[in-house]
């Protein structure tokens, strides 16, 4: 079963297991995950599904579309030039990793 951890900036952790592959961004929305906006909905237009997706899976996500790209340059916490992702762009299970952990940042607007 697919998985998500989510670390908040304060230490705290919530797990969600994925009953079918899923964005990091719907899924944080679909289980109330503090910290994940999604102000666009998934269009890629707005940075605040910003995550740092931690290091060791870094190697199982696509390229980042430039789409994708532009947005990362105006997101509200800075930037990681290898960890930040768009939530709304990285699918866990299906096409995507099994599973994922991601550091929120401290602000997202």
């Amino acid at each position: 079963m697919p998985t998500i951890t989510y670390h908040q900036p304060d230490g705290d952790t919530q797990v969600i297991e994925l009953e079918k592959p899923d964005r990091i961004m719907q899924a944080a929305l679909k289980n109330s995950v503090p910290g994940i906006v999604g102000e666009c909905g998934g269009q890629a237009m707005c940075a605040t599904c910003h995550v740092y997706v931690r290091e060791e899976y870094l190697d199982a996500l696509p390229e980042i579309g430039d789409d994708e790209e532009e947005m990362l340059e105006v997101t509200a916490s800075e930037r990681d030039e290898r960890r930040s992702r768009l939530g709304c762009q990285v699918e866990v299970g299906g096409s995507g990793p099994e599973s994922i952990e991601v550091d929120i940042p401290e602000e997202q607007v």
